[in-house]
Formats: structure tokens, sequence, C-alpha cells
């Protein structure tokens, strides 16, 4: 079997991979629980290859993500739920439905206008999904009907809590500004060292969750994404660290064998070498 540009040989493929007596085996086993981690992964790849700037990759990280949809798609042909064509005309409705301005009568809107009629037809479909339910007689999931609705579990814990901020600050329950939510943090981290001093295992990890909660609510309000902020400084950590690492094996060493002292002097280093190169 050739390689092609053809979305259909690469159906072909994932439909032979999975043929029994003749497929392979690992993919034979999969299921969608199984294979969820990696469709993660892969975008996650992707968002990588994307902050890296490099093309080369991202062509790559694409298509392993394609493999993603592509293989879901080919468990749901097998049992009957639905295919690939199913997948392309149910995103193809959505695209048409959601963009009345580009593709039917509603034209010339302002960006707020947008805005405003894709809530309008995002609720219609919510209302249509419920109705949907009901006549195939699957009971209405509570968790769905409130007002922090359709944010996935899945999800980043950091993203998740900016997007169930979000929803709720759409229904009038924020802060008025980000000084509140500064004074906030200062209480969680009371609370934070309170736990600590009493030592409590579950006790510390809930004010944990509550003090970080609060910290993606303060990015939210200074308009910065929490996952990016925290990427960028986990790259920015990995950097200095890498720094300390190779002054020190310049020198025949290795971090367990230099003092702290040492390594944050080394660490001063590199944070100066950056303000200079800036």
């Amino acid at each position: 079997m050739d390689a092609s540009r053809d979305i259909a040989r690469l159906i072909e493929i994932m439909a032979a991979l999975r043929t029994p007596g003749t497929g392979c085996p690992w993919d034979l086993e999969q299921s969608f629980a199984t294979i969820a981690p990696y469709t993660l992964e892969e975008a996650y790849e992707v968002a990588d290859a994307i902050a890296r700037a490099d093309m080369g990759d991202l062509r790559e990280e694409l298509g392993d993500l394609l493999l993603q949809v592509v293989f879901h798609a080919r468990m749901a042909e097998e049992d009957g739920a639905f295919d690939f064509g199913g997948v392309v005309e149910a995103i193809t409705t959505k695209l048409i439905r959601r963009h009345p301005h580009v593709f039917g009568t509603a034209r010339d809107l302002s960006p707020e206008a947008v805005k405003g009629l894709w809530a309008q037809i995002k609720a219609q479909e919510k209302r249509e999904r419920a109705q949907a339910r009901a006549a195939a007689g699957l009971p209405a999931e509570e968790a769905q009907q409130g007002a922090l609705a359709g944010v996935p579990l899945p999800l980043p814990a950091l993203t998740r809590a900016l997007k169930l901020q979000e929803k709720a600050s759409r229904v009038g329950f924020d802060w008025n500004d980000a000084r509140q939510v500064l004074a906030k943090i200062r209480e969680e981290t009371q609370e934070v060292a309170e736990a600590l001093e009493e030592g409590g295992t579950a006790a510390i990890r809930d004010e944990m969750g509550d003090l970080l909660f609060a910290v993606v609510n303060l990015a939210r309000h200074a308009g910065v994404d929490p996952e990016d902020a925290l990427r960028g400084t986990n790259d920015k950590f990995t950097r200095r660290f890498g720094h300390v690492e190779q002054r020190l094996a310049a020198d025949g060493r290795r971090p367990d064998q230099a003092s702290l002292d040492e390594m944050e002097a080394l660490w001063q280093e590199a944070k100066q070498k950056e303000r200079e190169g800036a």
C-alpha cells in the first residue's frame, strides 16, 4: 500500500490495521478509552510544535493528530455508531450553522454581533441535544444543565479552572477587579500556611487547590492564559537549570555534588545572562 495525499488512503490504512487476522495486534486491542490519552498527547505535541515555530514538526504532529480522529472514527464504524464521513458531516454542518454571517443571510455584522449570534446558536444547539437525548430515552444529565455546563473534565486543571471561571463570570459571579483577587490569594496563602502547620495531607491538598484556583482567577483578570504563563515558566526553569548543570559539568561535577548555595549562585548567573541578552 502506497502513501497518498488523499484522506481515503489514510482511512483504508486504518481499516487494514483494524482487520482481525491480518491487522496489527496492538491496534486491534485498542478501545476508545485506551486511545483517548494518545489523542490528548498528540494535541499537546501540535501545540508544542507551534510554540517552537517548527513547521516540519507541525506537519508531522498534525498528521499524528489526524490519525487519532481516524482511529476513533474507525472504532465507531465497527460499532455501527458512525464513520469518518459522519465526523466530517457533523463538523461541516456545525461550521455552516454557526456562521450565518458567512454562509447565510446575516451579513455585515460587527464582531460583537457575531459573538452574540454565536451564543444564541450554541444555546439552540444545546436545547436540540437535550431534546435528542430525551427522544432516545436517555436521562438528562444534571451536570450539563447549569451555567458551568460544557467544560470537559479531561482538560488540564488550569485550563478547566479558567473556563469554569469564565462561565461563572458570564452570569455575574465574579470579582470586580484584580485587586480583590489579590486579596483572595493572600487569604488562600495564609490558609495554606495554617494547613502546613497542622500537617494534614488532605487539608494541604485542599488549600493548595484553592490557592491555585485563585491564581488562575488573577491571570484571567490580567488577561493572561495561565497554561501559557506556566508553560513559559517551565521553559525558563528548564533553561536556567540547564545552565547550572553545564557550569557544574565544566568543573566535573553533577548537581547532587554541589551545595544549594553554589547552585543558587549559578542560577542567578543564568538570570543575569538572560537580562543581558534581552
